[in-house]
């Protein structure tokens, strides 16, 4: 399984693609295909039948899809400018990434 440095609730900016630019939140990371989903980046239409059931309306929705993580940079919580992630060890035996720009911790 390759190696996905990103996490959810990370602050993230797009570094390519049609929403190149944009700083936003991961929602949700799978790993097994190195792709990330990140809130209101890479937004797809997703034409819906109503179901009364389950109380939704039909028409065409805008959701997000999922974005590789490649495209995608974490945000130094220092600096507040894309960052690549190391990995440290702590005194305590925690291991932890880091940002490679300033050496903030990012792990709370």
């Amino acid at each position: 399984m390759p190696k996905v440095r990103v996490k959810k609730n990370d602050t993230v900016v797009v570094i390519s693609g049609k929403d190149r630019g944009k700083k936003a939140r991961v929602l949700q990371v799978m790993p097994r295909t190195s792709r990330a989903l990140v809130e209101g980046v890479h937004m797809v239409k997703r034409h819906t039948k109503p179901n009364p059931q389950r109380n939704i309306k039909g028409g065409i929705l805008s959701k997000e899809s999922p974005i590789h993580v490649s495209n995608l940079m974490v945000i130094d919580p220092d600096t507040d400018r894309p960052t690549r992630v190391g990995s440290k060890v702590l005194d305590d035996g925690r291991r932890v990434r880091v940002s490679k720009r300033s050496g903030a911790v990012l792990d709370r």
